[in-house]
């Protein structure tokens, strides 16, 4: 499987408009190969490389879970299809890069479940995850980087 974006390549840096600090939407994603018996998708945005002073590991900053396996393609500004998880900032919908500090990495990251999870709206990264394990097909994944506006 493979997750790619028409705003960006891997590795290269997200543009400023997907900032929270800009228009704050997110870009188009594209899942590609998808494996047979894929039944719903995961995606998480989180950047890992927050400051210790922020008192988590990882910065949530979106979670959307049973996305249903029919669609490949995530459009800008995204009408959510499937079940909106919650971020680090306690918030359901995609909240977009701004790195406090310096240049930071942002994955986007995408799993292929055999089921629906039977979770409710507003659960956390970390039971959605739990809740698929066995259950994932295969996964992908999109880094992009971006740094602060003061930069």
């Amino acid at each position: 499987m493979k997750l790619t974006s028409t705003a960006f390549l891997d590795g290269e840096l997200i543009p400023k408009r997907y900032g929270m600090d800009f228009e704050n939407i997110n870009p188009t994603l594209t899942i590609h190969d998808v494996p047979d018996g894929t039944v719903s998708f995961v995606l998480i945005l989180e950047d890992p490389d927050i400051p210790e002073a922020a008192g988590v590991p990882i910065w949530d900053h979106w979670v959307v879970f049973n996305i249903p396996s029919t669609v490949r393609q995530i459009s800008e500004k995204w009408i959510v299809e499937g079940t909106r998880g919650i971020g680090t900032r306690n918030k359901l919908d995609y909240l977009g890069p701004r790195p406090p500090d310096r240049e930071h990495r942002y994955f986007f990251r995408v799993y292929a479940l055999d089921c629906m999870l039977d979770l409710p709206e507003g659960s956390n990264k970390q039971s959605i995850l739990e809740k698929s394990l066995g259950h994932i097909l295969a996964t992908a994944e999109l880094m992009g980087r971006f740094a602060p506006s003061f930069l």
